[in-house]
């Protein structure tokens, strides 16, 4: 009892540090890496540190895929953002036969931002002239991970990702002492980046402790400004209620999820996740994230039978479309 009082005063004082958190834009890109595509995790407000045993987790925390219960884990994700961009996602795990090898994991994430009509300067009636076959901006992310349980309490796991994103070719000025001439100047960057986490079982019945920092990596530039990826800290907490009522376990479960976190370049904000298991075959979802201007409460729900499982995430936007998430998921 008294690790709980002191992991719930811990989160409290994150809470009110995060109320009080300052505005930060722009200070980051490749942002297609912080937009998350797994429905399970969405519909949860994306609470999810501490949530393991599938391949999922390796968007969030990749520790998670330490204590996975199956030799496969595969998982598919698609949606469509807003102005009509699509994401598409595919994570995969794989544990050895023996145990105390780790987990190895695989993720990839895709970005189509659809057509793109390009015009440039012209000496005619309209001012300007269509260009025919260049091709519009795109992005692809591609990682490999690995995660190790060191004892029965700690877990710990690493990515490392090689993240593409090309915004395409641009007409633009070189200058020199005698002359100016245009050129044609394709704008594409590669970048190594690095997740890690931890994930400690508290002992105290399901409640577990986590803590992950995402998109590490060096500073890259396009032209003359510097700017990093996304990095962002996450601590959570997460357990099951119904520990509370051992009548009712094996047909019941309440997941409760708590995260904390301190983005690069956006204000700090928590989420809240709340998952209800129907005899490990039907769940609801529900969440709530605090301090973003566009969302906030977020829906789902799931299905499992036979090691297939679908789920199903609705995240209300306030100006854009509402969003819909659709994720398969494999396990045997």
């Amino acid at each position: 009892m008294k690790k709980l009082i002191l992991f719930v005063a811990i989160i409290l004082s994150i809470s009110c540090g995060l109320s009080l958190a300052q505005d930060k834009w722009a200070q980051t890109g490749f942002q297609f890496l912080s937009v998350k595509t797994n429905a399970r995790a969405t519909a949860m407000a994306e609470a999810f540190s501490t949530i393991e045993s599938t391949s999922e987790a390796l968007f969030y925390n990749p520790a998670g895929l330490a204590r996975m219960n199956t030799t496969y884990d595969v998982s598919i994700s698609q949606m469509q953002w807003i102005a009509d961009i699509d994401y598409f996602s595919i994570t995969a795990a794989f544990r050895s036969w023996k145990s105390q090898n780790g987990v190895i994991g695989f993720s990839l994430q895709a970005v189509d931002y659809g057509d793109f009509y390009f015009t440039q300067v012209a000496n005619n009636e309209q001012g300007f002239e269509d260009i025919e076959g260049w091709k519009g901006p795109s992005a692809l992310m591609f990682g490999l991970a690995y995660a190790r349980e060191l004892s029965d309490k700690f877990a710990v796991g690493g990515q490392v990702k090689c993240a593409n994103q090309n915004l395409g070719n641009s007409i633009v000025p070189v200058y020199s002492k005698n002359d100016t001439v245009v050129v044609e100047k394709y704008y594409g960057l590669n970048v190594l980046a690095f997740d890690f986490g931890t994930l400690y079982r508290t002992g105290y019945k399901s409640l577990k402790f986590g803590m992950s920092v995402r998109n590490f990596s060096q500073e890259v530039r396009y032209e003359k400004e510097d700017f990093q990826l996304p990095l962002t800290f996450h601590i959570g907490l997460s357990m099951d209620v119904l520990d509370f009522l051992p009548g009712v376990q094996g047909r019941h479960a309440l997941l409760l999820s708590f995260d904390a976190a301190h983005p690069r370049s956006h204000p700090e904000y928590v989420s809240f996740g709340a998952e209800y298991c129907l005899m490990d075959r039907l769940a609801l979802r529900t969440g709530y994230m605090s301090n973003h201007y566009e969302t906030d409460f977020s829906f789902g729900i799931g299905v499992k039978k036979h090691g297939l499982q679908v789920d199903y995430s609705y995240v209300p936007f306030h100006v854009f479309e509402n969003i819909n998430r659709f994720t398969a998921r494999f396990s045997f």
